[in-house]
């Protein structure tokens, strides 16, 4: 979706910035930066004044933004807040993804991501760096898919699940919601929601 509006940027941490990054990357103006971390307000991030909290972004009558949080239920929580809100959609120029992809609302794809063919990707996901998604891969909504994580074709995610830096998803696994993936683990097995599985291969550790 076009956007001609400055873009509002909700969080001012680490991930903040890279998002930020991503944004000036691909041709975006940025307006300001909100964070609810009151000793945050006051000082920049990445060059950019922060002006106080995520609420005053209400006062702001034409929006467009993105959350900037890496956090999935507080980046979820954030955005039920606005119900009034354009969320920006962002790829950076460096990232390859095919024509056929449908990429939602929110989500942002940062440098030397990979999306092929017929995959698609819900709202407000994170496709963090180097992560490659293989053809038909089908992400819900506040998906975040970690630097260097690799999906085979045909992976199924469901909403909030965290897949941890460079783990690995064999073809046709499902991974249920807000499921955490922990970081180096290989996914043989599908896996339902509201678990974490570590290790190689993965095994469940623990389920809420």
């Amino acid at each position: 979706m076009a956007v001609n509006l400055p873009v509002h940027v909700l969080g001012a941490g680490g991930h903040a910035k890279v998002v930020i990054s991503t944004l000036l990357a691909a041709g975006f103006e940025i307006a300001a930066v909100y964070d609810d971390a009151i000793s945050k307000w006051g000082q920049v991030c990445l060059g950019f004044h922060i002006c106080g909290p995520i609420s005053e972004l209400s006062t702001v009558e034409t929006i467009a933004a993105v959350v900037a949080v890496g956090h999935n239920r507080t980046r979820q929580a954030i955005v039920e807040r606005f119900k009034n809100v354009q969320w920006v959609t962002v790829v950076h120029p460096r990232a390859w993804v095919h024509p056929s992809v449908t990429i939602g609302a929110g989500t942002v794809v940062f440098a030397g991501a990979i999306i092929q063919p017929e995959t698609h990707i819900g709202e407000h996901c994170i496709i963090n760096t180097g992560a490659t998604v293989d053809h038909e891969c089908w992400i819900g909504d506040y998906v975040h898919i970690a630097p260097g994580v690799h999906l085979a074709g045909n992976v199924n995610i469901h909403t909030g699940a965290l897949l941890g830096i460079s783990s690995a998803v064999l073809p046709g696994i499902e991974i249920g919601d807000w499921t955490t993936v922990g970081a180096g683990g290989v996914i043989i097995h599908n896996l339902p929601g509201h678990s974490k599985a570590i290790g190689v291969p993965a095994k469940i550790k623990n389920k809420e």
